[in-house]
């Protein structure tokens, strides 16, 4: 689990309505990263990217190969980077990687709070207009981190496993949680999973009607 891409962005506009968004990013090779993500990076809109909880994002390279296998010729477009990502690691992936998991990244400590819910600024950015609606039924949505530790990320450095409270409950689990297409069990294993984005627990809470 090796950083292969590290990426940060500066406000732009995307769409008809110029709309301020930080989607476009860039490769570095280093970066520095405090509780709201990195430093100079631009989060535009706050509801889906920013914010303690939402302070870095993260996008499987297999996730990748799905979209090019549905849109060839998304080819050269689809790649590390492309949907606004901050990391880009090898072998991690929603079956994979558990909400409330505590990775050692370079010198900093981050841990998995929630999916990424993609928006309709990923089908502007590649120019797929039903691109937003695959990744969302297919369940490749990446995942946000929130940082425990403030630090430097390089390129090459390695996510150190420190820690994983929910064993049953990966970032796929909880998109079919969010879906209403998991088993029952699951849906409070979800709920009350430790580390999970308080955010999410409530509206967890009001889907289901749990307490």
């Amino acid at each position: 689990m090796k950083i292969i891409g590290l990426y940060l962005g500066k406000l732009s506009n995307i769409g008809e309505k110029r709309s301020p968004t930080g989607i476009y990013k860039q490769p570095v090779e280093q970066v520095s990263v405090d509780e709201l993500g990195i430093i100079g990076d631009i989060q535009a809109d706050k509801r889906f990217h920013g914010g303690p909880e939402k302070a870095l994002h993260q996008y499987a390279l297999c996730s990748y190969e799905k979209i090019i296998k549905r849109y060839p010729l998304l080819y050269r477009k689809a790649k590390s980077g492309a949907i606004g990502e901050n990391l880009s690691a090898t072998d991690m992936n929603e079956h994979n990687v558990c909400i409330g998991d505590i990775y050692k990244v370079g010198s900093c400590v981050l841990q998995v709070s929630s999916p990424r819910i993609p928006c309709w600024k990923i089908d502007a950015k590649l120019k797929q207009p039903d691109l937003n609606q695959f990744i969302s039924q297919h369940r490749l949505n990446g995942w946000y981190y929130r940082v425990l530790q403030a630090g430097d990320i390089t390129l090459n450095d390695k996510f150190l496993l420190q820690q994983r409270p929910n064993t049953n409950v990966t970032v796929d689990t909880m998109l079919k949680v969010i879906h209403g297409k998991a088993e029952s069990h699951f849906v409070q294993l979800t709920t009350n999973a430790t580390g999970l984005d308080h955010e999410w627990q409530k509206r967890l809470q009001n889907k289901y009607q749990l307490t």
